[in-house]
């Protein structure tokens, strides 16, 4: 299958715009990126790219896919609140069916915002796979560890070891895996050494959360005299490769911690403020060489999972935090949501930009709206004015999920009526 996208402009990794491109699509890969006109056919299919942006898909790098159940239901509470009295309580109810289909909810989100690929970690993960698998996109995908007794332990272990073996490598590659022990204050420190010990076994990242509340950046000092980082670095979590979502409150000695090892750290604007945890110090991660991406984190405190919305918050809050406006430039802020993502997932440089040999995963983005005239730099529009309907295709190897607004792999309307049916449950 040999697909034309004709005319269009096409953002690089960098964020350069470049005009008036023809961009070939063979079977699951980029043939060619080549001025208007120059594309060598016969063509399977056309589409015409005048009036369109062609972007690198978006990539999520934390979130919990079938928390969309929990979206407008808890209240808004400081996080261990939230957790303790609206969160919890709910999940001790979840069945897989519910999982099953509130990520298919989630992913028909996700696919309509122009996400291509996400790191996912929660329960009854066979069923979030089985979703991914149908709906086509690419995941990271981890069974949450919660283990504070040591009875907890092994269990927990066998549990998450057993999908990671089984799903890594799932769905024609589009399906990796990682090991999640949930957080510092959830796991207890043998956990988090045969985590790390398992991890480093079957060669897979770790996903976790650290230090997202500057309570439990306090607990931790009183009970053990570190940060969480240092903590996490003093049991050798970072001696293999790891997802670190949050991170709002780390010191200088942090951030030099997680550059050395390579962590990448999860920036989730909206979750982190709707919660009141803080605004994450983007800006001071990237001067120490933190590899800083964007994640929605859970819909239940996000609201949403749509990771253009994420862009344009992560580059606000980055300059406003740092009382200077060109903190966190467009640019900065695309590579956070595309790029530098895409390399903390596990795909290195197959994802994350339009190049001849990549895999063919992108988004086509329309320039039409009021709202992006009169568009003078795409690049600049698409951070801070476009917005998730101006998303009109979406494709992850070589396949269209969605083509001009039409979902092409997930039933909505199905999947939207068994959702609102299941969420009586929980009223």
């Amino acid at each position: 299958m040999r697909t034309l996208i004709r005319g269009t402009a096409v953002i690089g990794a960098g964020g350069e715009v470049t005009p008036a491109m023809d961009v070939v699509i063979e079977g699951n890969r980029f043939a060619s990126v080549v001025p208007a006109g120059r594309a060598q056919g016969p063509f399977d299919r056309t589409i015409e790219g005048e009036g369109r942006i062609l972007a690198p898909g978006f990539v999520n790098a934390h979130t919990h896919l079938a928390m969309t159940l929990f979206r407008g239901k808890a209240r808004d509470l400081p996080l261990m609140r939230w957790l303790e009295e609206e969160v919890w309580p709910v999940e001790q109810k979840l069945t897989a069916e519910d999982v099953r289909w509130f990520s298919l909810l989630g992913l028909v989100e996700m696919i309509r915002s122009g996400t291509v690929a996400f790191a996912d970690m929660y329960f009854f993960m066979e069923e979030t796979a089985q979703a991914v698998e149908e709906a086509g996109l690419r995941a990271l995908l981890s069974y949450g560890i919660i283990a504070p007794t040591t009875d907890r332990i092994e269990p927990e272990l066998r549990k998450a070891g057993d999908f990671a073996r089984e799903w890594n490598g799932a769905a024609e590659g589009r399906i990796a895996t990682a090991l999640s022990p949930h957080a510092p204050y959830t796991c207890l420190p043998e956990l988090w050494t045969k985590a790390t010990g398992l991890a480093r076994e079957l060669k897979l990242p770790i996903h976790t959360h650290v230090a997202e509340t500057e309570d439990e950046v306090q607990r931790m000092r009183a009970e053990t005299g570190r940060s969480p980082v240092e903590w996490l670095e003093g049991l050798g979590a970072f001696s293999v490769p790891t997802l670190a979502a949050h991170c709002v409150h780390v010191s200088e000695k942090d951030c030099d911690i997680l550059a050395a090892h390579q962590v990448t750290a999860v920036h989730c604007p909206s979750s982190n403020a709707r919660l009141a945890c803080g605004i994450a110090p983007v800006a001071d991660m990237l001067k120490a060489g933190v590899n800083v991406t964007l994640g929605t984190d859970g819909p239940g405190s996000s609201g949403s999972l749509d990771l253009m919305r994420e862009m344009r918050l992560a580059a606000l809050l980055g300059k406003l935090r740092q009382q200077d406006p060109q903190a966190i430039s467009p640019e900065v802020a695309f590579s956070m949501a595309t790029q530098r993502r895409a390399a903390a997932l596990g795909w290195g440089n197959e994802i994350g930009t339009i190049a001849a040999g990549r895999l063919a995963d992108g988004i086509l983005v329309a320039q039409q709206g009021a709202h992006m005239v009169p568009g003078y730099n795409p690049l600049t529009d698409l951070v801070y004015s476009a917005v998730q309907a101006d998303v009109r295709s979406v494709f992850v190897n070589g396949r269209m999920l969605m083509d001009e607004g039409r979902l092409l792999t997930l039933d909505e309307e199905r999947i939207t009526a068994k959702c609102r049916e299941l969420a009586q449950r929980y009223r």
